[in-house]
């Protein structure tokens, strides 16, 4: 997951456009595992790949950000690793999905104590207390679900609901799985902790991110229920999350 062997082979300062085909998708890959705005893992240039890069250009290593060089590179990889060491670090009970919830929140820099809060409420919420992966409307058939959802078999999975071909797909690419094909994957702890933090990160479930709402001069757990559903449970969720409050 994540691994980078042919972008790591860079030596020399190279321009972004001169990367191979597969460079690129390393490239692009590593950006999006790290929350930069990468839409598709596609191994193409463009100029969603060339912001992106700029972006961690000026967050981690400033220098000119049409050039792709030996040091860059190896900040991405290193990063990178951290997040795929935590996300195959194995879960066995509540208590280590929660440890584990609260350091990708921080690698993500979703570091402020009201933040972890409220992604663990929302883990809490949406797994039915459970805090393990489950799927869409959990309490019903397998029958059921492939008659009444019109987006099946790509139908909520997770800690938080991924759904949707697409999106099944732009996760695969950027965790090198064939979620498409495998769409239960989503439902193992590596898949569903990572789709839950970066689409709070990103913006990815509904284009709000968790930083919209809950951040250094604001704490609005009620409206930062937007990142995931509307308004749908917001009070009981920021309830849940204010209680987090007194164990961080």
């Amino acid at each position: 997951m994540f691994d980078m062997p042919n972008l790591l082979t860079i030596t020399d300062p190279a321009p972004l456009d001169t990367l191979s085909a597969q460079q690129l998708t390393e490239l692009q890959i590593g950006l999006a595992a790290l929350g930069f705005p990468i839409t598709q893992v596609d191994g193409l240039f463009g100029p969603n790949t060339r912001n992106a890069w700029a972006e961690l250009k000026t967050d981690l290593s400033p220098g000119n950000p049409a050039l792709v060089g030996p040091d860059s590179v190896k900040i991405l990889a290193a990063k990178t690793a951290e997040i795929a060491a935590n996300l195959a670090a194995p879960v066995t009970d509540t208590p280590s999905v929660k440890n584990s919830i609260i350091k990708q929140c921080r690698l993500a820099g979703l570091s402020l104590n009201t933040q972890i809060a409220y992604v663990l409420a929302t883990t809490q919420w949406e797994t039915a207390q459970t805090f393990k992966p489950v799927k869409e409307a959990y309490w019903l058939s397998e029958q059921w679900r492939q008659t009444n959802l019109k987006y099946y078999p790509y139908y909520g999975r997770g800690y938080v609901q991924l759904t949707w071909q697409t999106n099944y797909a732009k996760y695969g690419g950027i965790l090198t799985l064939d979620l498409v094909n495998n769409p239960d994957l989503a439902l193992g702890h590596p898949v569903a902790l990572f789709v839950l933090v970066q689409g709070f990160q990103t913006g990815g479930f509904t284009g709000r991110k968790l930083a919209d709402y809950v951040n250094a001069q604001q704490t609005d757990f009620v409206n930062a229920r937007r990142c995931i559903n509307g308004t749908d449970h917001a009070q009981d969720i920021a309830n849940v999350a204010q209680g987090y409050m007194n164990t961080l």
